[in-house]
C-alpha cells in the first residue's frame, strides 16, 4: 500500500538508507536530505515492484534534541506502475466516479479521508483510487509536517483522463447499449402477451371454421379430423415486432401514469419495477462518512444508530456491536472518557484538505439537522411497490393476460380432440403449445409470488426505519447522561485543516528545487522546541 508517513524519531541514528551526515552542531539553519535509490519520485516516472523514499529532517542546532527529526518515507507497490498502463481502467467505474466526484468537490486536493468521508468509500477503496487518479491525470503527493500525504490534481486532471482512458471513451456507448437491451426485455414480455393471444385465438378460429366446413361422413372417422393443411396464414409472427420500436411508444398516447408503454407496463406488473433501494447503500455511508467528518471523527454509537441496521431500542439497551460495520469501513477505534463513556474516534476522518466547518457542541440536542452540517437525520429505506403500473393499465394487462389463460385452456382441449396435420399454422401452434402454457401459467403465478415476498420484505424494511427514526427521536431530545456523552464527544474531537503553508514536500517539483524560506524553518522549530 503506497503511503507516507512522518513520525518523530527515537534514536539519534538512522537506518542505512538514511544518515545523517552532520556530525557536529552548527550554528547553520536546519537542512532536508533526501537520500533513495536512483530512482526519482516524481509520478511521472516508473517505479520498480517496490520503492521506499526517506526525507530526513534534521537541525544541527543544539536547540533542538536528536529525537525531534522527522521521517517521511513512501512505498509504491508493484499494483502502481506509473506509465506501464492506465490504472483507473482497473478500478470498479463507481469506485472511479465516486471518487472523482470527490476531487471535483474539494477542489482538486484532498486527503484519503476526505475522499472516504464524501463518498463512503472504504479507505483502501478511496486510497487506490487516488493513487490511480494521481498517477494518469499528472497528480503529485504533498506531504505535511506531520506526516499527513495530500492528493493534488491539476484543474484539467479529468480531460487527460478521458483522453487516456480507452475504457471511458466506450463506456458511454456500452452504457446505452444496456440500456436499450434493458428496453426491449422489458417490450418483449409484453409483446409476447400480444402475440399468445393473436395466436391462440387464430387457431381457435382456424379449427371453429375447418370444423363447420366438414362433410358429416367424416366426422364419425376413426382417425379423427386432420386440420392444417388448406389454411393460409394471412398473420404473421414477425409482424409483432414492430412494438419493439422506441419511438413508435413515444408517438402513441398509450402511456402510463408512471411514463411507461402499456406493453412495459406487462413487464412491470410481472416482474416489477427493480429494486427501490438500488444505490441507497451507497448513499447510506455518505451519510455516515459525511456524519463523522463534520462532528469532528469522534462520535458516539447513538450518533450512529440513525443510519445503521439496529434492532428496537427495547430489545438492546447496552450493546454498541451495530458500529463494528463502521470501524472497519473508515478505521476507527474505541476510546473512553473521563466518565466511563464509550467513543469511537476516525483519525483519518480528522484530517482534511477543506475548511468546512465541524459540527458544534451547542447544537447537541437542538436543530440536529444544522448541527450535522444538513445530513439527513435518519436513514430511510424506501418500501417495493407492486408495480408503478396505473391502475387504468394494471386493469387492462390482468384482462389481457386471464385472456390468453382462457384462450390457452379451450385450445388445448380441441387440440387433445384432433390429429395435427404437418405444416401450416395449427401444426406450428401445437408444436409452440407448450411454451405457450408456460407463459400463461407464470404470468399469473409470478406475480402472485411476488406479492407475498413483498408483504415480507415491507414488514421488514418497515421495521428497520422505525428503530432507526426511534433512535433519530432520542438524539432530537437526549436525556441527561446522553448529553454529556455527546458534550465529551465534541470536546475530545479534532479536525485539522492541512493549509498549503504546512506542506514541507510535494511531488511536483525536483526535491533540490524547493525553497522553503528560513523564517518558515524557524517558526516550525520553534514549535517543536514548545
Amino acid at each position: 500500500m503506497a503511503s507516507f508517513s512522518i513520525s518523530p524519531s527515537s534514536s539519534s541514528s538512522f537506518t542505512s538508507r538514511s544518515r545523517c551526515l552532520c556530525s557536529k552542531p552548527r550554528a547553520s539553519k536546519p537542512f532536508l536530505l533526501l537520500l533513495a535509490s536512483p530512482y526519482r519520485t516524481a509520478l511521472s516516472s516508473s517505479f520498480p515492484s517496490s520503492v521506499r523514499v526517506r526525507i530526513a529532517l534534521r537541525c544541527p542546532s543544539l536547540r533542538v534534541p536528536l529525537s525531534s527529526s522527522i521521517r517521511a518515507s513512501v512505498q509504491v507497490p508493484a499494483g502502481i506502475r506509473p506509465g506501464s498502463g492506465v490504472e483507473t481502467d482497473k478500478l470498479p467505474s463507481d469506485v472511479r466516479d465516486r471518487a472523482m466526484e470527490a476531487v471535483d468537490y474539494y477542489g482538486g486536493r484532498v486527503t484519503i479521508g476526505d475522499v472516504a468521508s464524501r463518498t463512503g468509500l472504504k479507505l483502501n477503496e478511496a486510497e487506490r483510487a487516488l493513487q490511480a487518479l494521481a498517477a494518469d491525470t499528472g497528480g503529485f503527493l504533498e506531504v505535511s509536517d506531520e506526516g499527513d500525504v495530500l492528493y493534488a490534481f491539476p484543474k484539467d486532471y479529468r480531460s487527460n483522463l478521458a483522453a487516456k482512458s480507452f475504457r471511458m471513451k466506450v463506456e458511454p456507448f456500452i452504457n446505452k447499449m444496456k440500456a436499450a437491451a434493458a428496453y426491449l426485455i422489458r417490450v418483449s414480455f409484453g409483446t409476447a402477451l400480444i402475440a399468445s393471444i393473436v395466436l391462440v385465438y387464430t387457431t381457435i378460429f382456424v379449427l371453429i371454421s375447418s370444423s363447420r366446413s366438414d362433410s358429416e361422413d367424416n366426422r364419425g372417422r376413426r382417425g379423427g379430423r386432420s386440420y392444417g393443411s388448406d389454411f393460409t396464414v394471412i398473420f404473421h409472427p414477425t409482424d409483432l415486432f414492430w412494438y419493439w420500436d422506441i419511438n413508435y411508444y413515444r408517438r402513441r398516447q398509450m402511456k402510463t401514469d408512471g411514463g411507461m408503454n402499456f406493453v412495459e407496463s406487462v413487464f412491470s406488473f410481472v416482474f416489477g419495477d427493480g429494486d427501490p433501494n438500488q444505490g441507497l447503500e451507497e448513499e447510506r455511508w455518505k451519510l455516515i462518512g459525511q456524519y463523522i467528518s463534520s462532528n469532528g471523527g469522534v462520535v458516539a454509537a447513538e450518533e450512529l444508530a440513525p443510519y445503521l441496521d439496529v434492532p428496537p431500542i427495547e430489545e438492546t439497551q447496552d450493546d454498541e456491536s451495530f458500529v463494528l460495520p463502521v470501524l472497519l469501513r473508515f478505521q476507527g477505534y474505541p476510546e473512553v472518557d473521563d466518565q466511563g463513556n464509550i467513543l469511537y474516534r476516525f483519525p483519518s476522518l480528522q484530517r482534511t484538505a477543506s475548511s468546512q466547518r465541524a459540527g458544534r457542541k451547542e447544537y447537541v440536542g437542538k436543530r440536529w439537522t444544522e448541527w450535522v452540517n444538513g445530513v439527513e437525520k435518519y436513514f430511510e429505506e424506501k418500501k417495493w411497490l407492486f408495480s408503478k403500473t396505473g391502475a387504468s393499465e394494471k386493469a387492462m394487462v390482468i384482462g389481457l393476460g386471464a385472456l390468453n389463460f382462457f384462450g390457452i385452456i379451450v385450445l388445448g382441449s380441441m387440440l387433445k380432440e384432433i390429429s395435427v396435420a404437418p405444416g401450416g399454422l395449427v401444426s406450428f401452434v401445437s408444436q409452440l403449445f407448450p411454451l405457450l402454457q408456460i407463459y400463461a401459467s407464470s404470468f399469473f403465478a409470478i406475480p402472485l409470488f411476488r406479492w407475498f415476498l413483498l408483504l415480507k420484505s415491507n414488514k421488514d424494511i418497515e421495521k428497520r426505519n422505525q428503530a432507526r427514526k426511534q433512535r433519530a427521536q432520542i438524539l432530537d431530545l437526549p436525556d441527561t447522561s446522553l448529553r454529556r456523552k455527546l458534550l465529551n464527544a465534541r470536546d475530545m474531537s479534532r479536525r485539522t485543516v492541512i493549509s498549503s503553508d504546512r506542506i514541507v514536500y510535494t511531488t511536483e517539483k525536483d526535491f533540490l528545487d524547493q525553497d522553503y524560506e528560513n523564517r518558515d524553518w524557524d517558526e516550525r522549530f520553534r514549535e517543536l522546541e514548545k
